[in-house]
């Protein structure tokens, strides 16, 4: 049966689209890609070959490697407001702690809150065996040298204080000192750099047994 000429146009265009599906493999993308898969995701070739016996991997005649050597790596965790701060080295460890969670301002006078703060940096000197410890003690640059040399030695020694009771042992040998504006971690431009330079630092070997015993220095 013919069909009427309405009819057989719109087979002819249908016919024209299915022609094209076919020879493209289905609908285009505007950037040739699968939307399924985002840009970058997909490795479209196979990672280089090496190889291992190429003579460019080779030592030189007469070349030598050099000696091996043990990378002095850090470890820094700080709490989010910063008011306390653990370094791990190879060698030791070191505790910073702001003065605003010690004392009150210009102030030795310890807060409430932390004897279990030390306490907590006494239980890691046990841990790691050490019988040295330094605490130090710091300031920010506004008023003068001489107080702020004042003021961070009678802070250290009040943490010094704390340890020696917390630790009770005669083993281990401190050394304490402050040190006024000195060794700033941070800007004094700033308050919250200011902050940061207001401490008291903690510092021992890291799992280190020393055979003096000297008592507490101060």
């Amino acid at each position: 049966m013919a069909l009427p000429p309405r009819s057989a146009a719109t087979t002819l265009t249908a016919l024209a689209v299915l022609a094209a599906l076919s020879l493209t493999g289905g609908p285009a993308h505007a950037d040739g890609t699968d939307p399924s898969a985002p840009p970058g995701s997909v490795t479209t070739s196979p990672p280089p070959t090496v190889d291992p016996t190429s003579p460019g991997l080779k030592l030189a005649d007469g070349a030598t490697l050099a000696p091996a050597k043990v990378l002095d790596i850090k470890s820094v965790v700080e709490d989010l407001g910063g008011e306390e701060r653990r370094e791990d080295t190879n060698s030791d460890v070191t505790f910073a702690l702001q003065a605003e969670v010690l004392f009150p301002k210009d102030s030795s006078k310890l807060n409430p809150d932390a004897r279990s703060r030390i306490q907590a940096i006494a239980n890691e000197i046990k841990n790691q065996k050490a019988t040295t410890v330094r605490v130090f003690g710091f300031t920010d640059n506004l008023g003068s040298y001489a107080h702020g040399l004042v003021l961070s030695k009678k802070r250290a020694e009040i943490v010094h204080d704390e340890l020696a009771a917390a630790l009770g042992s005669t083993d281990v040998t401190f050394e304490v000192r402050g040190y006024s504006e000195d060794y700033p971690i941070a800007d004094n431009t700033s308050e919250e750099g200011r902050r940061k330079n207001r401490r008291v630092e903690v510092t021992f070997p890291r799992g280190a047994v020393n055979s003096a015993s000297s008592g507490a220095q101060s």
